[in-house]
């Protein structure tokens, strides 16, 4: 019956059936107008489409998964809102998976996910191991992934990133232009993409401006807010740096809390600059001065790049990397 609906609603209004389908799916290519008239000879007819057999006919879910490391960071819900507008515009539902940085979730996600749950695959990278291997699945099931922001180099799919290392560099010379000379520059993971391109950036400007680079002022943090407190108060009272550079939003709110226990003024003591989109930023006492990324901008730019591979015709030659611009926002903690 389903078919004998479509097809007289098609002819009824002059249309053909993959537009009413269309229209139906909510897709971005059927004007609003044509929609809202499809839809009321639909309710005239009492027609309901059977959108989930038509999925199957298909052989699709209709759905995407977004992998992230962490979802309690605006950065990432940004990222996700530009993903779903997409998503929803293409019809689409999204499945939101989180990490926490852990390597054996993403990868125990990966193997979940490969069974066909999902057409395609927007992840940023929990970056804890070297071996990329279980990614090779989702090629053989023709399932496509497009990484944003934390990306493995050896994964040949598209890619949505950021000037790391550019915004590294100046966020540096920003610290050293405001009189910093012992910068430290607080890192979680160095082995992921970013942390690689971010500390290459810290360690030229250090270079330019003829400070000399010293091992010990890279300090590797954790993930866990307390111990990155802990090993930040000992930063604070043995090396005793007058700018902190924090590579993650996380790092610097452990900064915060260190300085604050100590009784260490920011910026008089130490000036502080982080990689975050924390809205909160301006608030903060004193507020924060950030390197911004374009989050939504990222997110929606991701999802575009995914639906592009699942259009084409040979996905596996979809290996576009777009490099976004973010900016420094100055605020009172770099003495602003």
């Amino acid at each position: 019956m389903d078919d004998i609906n479509i097809k007289k609603l098609a002819k009824d209004l002059n249309l053909s059936t993959s537009t009413i389908s269309r229209a139906f799916r909510g897709n971005s290519d059927i004007s609003q107008a044509t929609k809202e008239r499809i839809l009321a000879k639909a309710k005239e007819l009492n027609y309901q489409p059977n959108l989930y057999a038509s999925n199957l006919r298909e052989k699709k879910s209709k759905t995407i998964a977004v992998i992230m490391p962490e979802l309690a960071n605006n950065f990432f819900s940004e990222a996700v809102n530009g993903i779903e507008r997409v998503a929803r515009d293409n019809g689409y539902h999204t499945l939101l998976y989180v990490t926490d940085d852990d390597y054996q979730k993403e990868v125990a996600i990966i193997d979940d996910l490969s069974n066909g749950r999902v057409d395609g695959i927007i992840m940023s990278a929990s970056g804890e191991a070297n071996d990329h291997n279980y990614l090779s699945k989702l090629k053989k099931k023709k399932i496509p992934l497009v990484f944003f922001d934390r990306v493995y180099d050896d994964v040949d799919v598209a890619k949505v990133t950021t000037n790391d290392y550019a915004s590294s560099f100046e966020g540096t010379k920003h610290l050293i232009e405001r009189g910093c000379k012992k910068i430290v520059f607080l890192v979680i993971n160095k082995s992921l993409s970013i942390g690689k391109m971010r500390m290459q950036g810290y360690v030229d400007a250090l270079r330019e401006a003829g400070i000399t680079y010293r091992q010990d002022w890279v300090i590797d943090c954790s993930n866990d807010r307390e111990e990155s407190i802990s090993i930040l108060t000992q930063v604070l009272t043995t090396i005793k740096p007058d700018g902190i550079f924090a590579s993650v939003e996380r790092l610097a709110m452990a900064s915060y809390y260190a300085c604050h226990k100590l009784e260490v003024k920011i910026p008089e003591q130490v000036k502080v600059i982080s990689y975050s989109s924390l809205e909160i930023a301006p608030l903060l006492n004193p507020s924060l001065t950030t390197i911004t990324q374009p989050a939504g901008s990222i997110g929606t730019e991701a999802a575009r790049l995914l639906f592009k591979t699942l259009e084409a015709a040979e996905p596996a030659l979809v290996r576009d990397h777009l490099v976004l611009t973010s900016k420094i926002i100055q605020r009172r903690s770099t003495g602003v």
